[in-house]
């Protein structure tokens, strides 16, 4: 999700220029995944150099039979004074079953530009129909929602927008401070860099708790509103 926004807003303020300092930090151990339960809710305010800019938020839902339907609802504005410059919509939603994922649809509106994927369970594998990729994709890939840690430990994932199979690498950058409203958290912060570089915090839980990028200089930043 996060790769396809900030092209677009680069090419509203310009090309964004990712760069990243090489880091020979690596983990060797894989943590315990947090475990996604019935009602939970991740609330991100989207800053836009310190200023607010939009939202993302993710709702859980798990019914008797066991499946768990992830909710991701971003949306982001760029005005000036009353006119909206540049807007960013995504609606997905995945459905896991026993931690596999089983099926997933997306929709995007990138200021005009629309995109589009569903994934279904084929099999040993997920069949993946986008509008940057259609064919066979590995049951194991994580889609790009983030609130799973354990896309840190691959070398791609599955775009969320558009079906797109995203080659990145991954940098472990070290423990770091995250404010959540009054709190003050300790997390790691790790680096994804495939075309655009992304920032990434996980607590000792493993949730997700920050994200950050730059387009053209500019930082974005996600602000958890509270703990979940």
């Amino acid at each position: 999700m996060i790769r396809i926004l900030a092209l677009a807003l680069g090419l509203m303020l310009s090309t964004a220029q990712a760069s990243f300092a090489q880091t020979s930090a690596q983990q060797t151990s894989i943590p315990v995944p947090w475990t996604a339960y019935d009602g939970a809710v991740i609330d991100f305010t989207v800053l836009r150099k310190g200023r607010p800019f939009g939202q993302h938020k993710l709702t859980f839902a798990e019914n008797e039979a066991g499946l768990l339907e992830v909710t991701s609802d971003v949306d982001l504005r760029v005005k000036i004074g009353p006119i909206t410059a540049f807007r960013y919509r995504l609606d997905s939603v995945e459905n896991w079953i026993d931690g596999k994922l089983v099926s997933l649809t997306g929709k995007t509106n990138n200021d005009g530009r629309k995109d589009s994927v569903t994934v279904q369970a084929n099999g040993d594998g997920l069949y993946v129909d986008g509008t940057e990729f259609k064919g066979e994709a590995p049951a194991t890939i994580i889609p790009s929602s983030h609130w799973n840690r354990m896309q840190v430990y691959s070398d791609r994932m599955l775009s969320t927008e558009s079906g797109e199979i995203i080659e990145m690498d991954v940098q472990t950058i070290g423990r770091e401070s995250v404010q959540v409203g009054e709190q003050t958290i300790d997390a790691t912060h790790y680096r994804l860099v495939s075309d655009l570089t992304v920032d990434l915090w996980y607590d000792d839980q493993s949730r997700w708790v920050k994200l950050a990028f730059e387009v053209r200089g500019q930082p974005i930043e996600y602000v958890l509103n509270r703990l979940y």
